[in-house]
């Protein structure tokens, strides 16, 4: 399967231009071209013949094809790792929902029993909601954005203790979870009442989320933030400089003079606080892991499923770990350098040993030829971290909304009694070898008996249908 093309999905934008490697690559695309076009012009209109002879090329060439190879297939290895690891968590997340949906009973009895129904319910809904807070908090924690404060995460973990003694409590006992480099906003002086949440609320979504058609923020709870919360998806701004890469060297000058001449003293105080990131995901793990020993110490799950249990939070915590070992495990520097000034010795020298052969098609020659491996090289760079905001990148957000959208049609599963639905007028068990409905099947005490056939009732019969059933499927089920 190839994916969809970015360039001509939609409204065309000169952002989406970024799809390709195009922007990153032309300015050494353009200077080996030109030394191409040196190399051919001082060849023909003087007495200086600059070519060199090609054996050097021949086995230059194949060690760098091979090496480029290696780097490319390795970097797409680490985006399909990342793809699996993010089929580990949306499997996980529909195993754990649903055996937490269906096998954690609604009515309990003993020391669990002194809730009621709708309570119950209540606590099941509440943890496969965490389910989906902990597949957001991955998406936020590959990106390195720390914190609990998204449009996206907060309100789905908002209800969780703030505190080591409860909801309330003094800075010193703030749990890891809210912990956060804003500190300004830690706490307000006094509760809002329920006009002022909701005016809170609106007027913080107006100033912060842009008007648009699609907004999945609107699919989760409204609640009171005590500081502004930032969006669920914050892509870096385009600039000029990622279509213009020379003037990053320019920019780079500019900041080394303005810090030399910036009088000391001058530059911004560091202000002190005891912050410590927090892994949120790790955070709702813990509480998943304390709700499944709570309904084991009470005796709510069987063995089994309570095994099932463990076993999916436990790959859910393997995920995290294996997608930051992908994150956090870049290419070591000294290949990347090295592979690439070995490239552009290579491209340099290209025009130079290719001349005597092609004359003036040398020009295009070492541009198509620098075309196709800084393009190589340039690809396998971008993939190997496939959770940004890179239009080649995983899709997380939509990894997350369809996590959310099957987590919502496991709960919307009622439970009913088999018996409700088995026995209706509109079932027909045995089709197409007794076109009976279930109804008309069981409104007598008799045993069954084939139609319009001289059958001995009882299980014989039954079982003559379904054999005649399968035999009717397999001549009409083939062409």
């Amino acid at each position: 399967m190839v994916s969809a093309n970015p360039l001509f999905r939609g409204t065309w934008t000169a952002k989406k231009f970024q799809a390709t490697v195009i922007n990153d690559i032309w300015p050494e695309v353009l200077f080996f071209t030109l030394v191409a076009t040196m190399v051919t012009l001082v060849s023909e209109k003087t007495s200086h013949n600059l070519g060199i002879n090609t054996q050097l090329l021949t086995v230059l060439g194949t060690v760098l094809g091979l090496v480029i190879s290696f780097r490319t297939s390795s970097a797409y290895e680490r985006y399909q790792d990342g793809r699996k690891m993010w089929t580990n968590i949306i499997t996980a997340s529909r195993n754990l929902a649903q055996q937490i949906w269906i096998h954690v009973p609604v009515e309990r009895k003993g020391a669990a029993g002194n809730t009621t129904a709708l309570q119950n319910v209540i606590e099941k809904k509440t943890m496969v909601n965490l389910i989906l807070a902990y597949a957001v908090s991955v998406k936020h924690f590959l990106r390195d954005e720390p914190g609990a404060y998204y449009e996206d995460l907060y309100p789905l973990i908002s209800f969780l203790p703030r505190y080591a003694n409860g909801m309330d409590g003094i800075e010193s006992e703030l749990l890891p979870l809210w912990h956060d480099e804003d500190e300004p906003y830690r706490k307000t002086t006094q509760p809002a009442t329920e006009m002022e949440r909701n005016s809170q609320s609106s007027s913080t979504a107006t100033a912060t989320r842009k008007e648009k058609e699609f907004d999945p923020e609107k699919a989760l709870p409204t609640v009171y933030s005590e500081r502004p919360l930032k969006p669920a998806r914050n892509p870096p701004t385009t600039g000029i400089l990622d279509y213009i890469p020379l003037l990053r060297f320019f920019k780079w000058i500019a900041r080394v003079i303005t810090r030399a001449s910036r009088p000391k003293g001058r530059g911004k105080k560091r202000r002190y606080n005891e912050y410590v990131e927090s892994q949120i995901p790790l955070e709702i793990i813990l509480i998943l892991s304390n709700y499944s020993a709570w309904c084991m110490r009470n005796g709510l799950v069987q063995p089994a499923i309570a095994t099932g249990i463990t076993g999916n939070i436990s790959t859910l915590q393997d995920t995290l770990s294996n997608l930051e070992r992908i994150c956090n495990t870049p290419l070591p520097f000294a290949y990347q350098a090295h592979l690439r000034m070995s490239l552009w010795l290579y491209l340099f020298f290209l025009p130079f040993q290719i001349y005597n052969g092609f004359k003036y098609i040398t020009i295009p020659g070492t541009a198509f030829a620098a075309f196709l491996l800084l393009g190589f090289l340039e690809i396998g760079q971008e993939i190997e971290n496939p959770f940004n905001y890179d239009l080649n990148d995983l899709d997380l957000d939509y990894f997350c909304l369809a996590i959310q959208r099957e987590l919502h049609l496991i709960t919307a599963h009622t439970m009913p009694n088999p018996s409700d639905f088995a026995f209706s007028a509109l079932n027909q068990p045995f089709a197409p070898s007794d076109r009976r409905t279930a109804a008309e099947l069981t409104a007598t005490d008799k045993e069954y008996h084939l139609p319009n056939e001289n059958v001995e009732p009882g299980f014989a019969s039954l079982r003559r249908t379904l054999v005649k059933g399968w035999k009717d499927v397999d001549v009409l089920t083939r062409k």
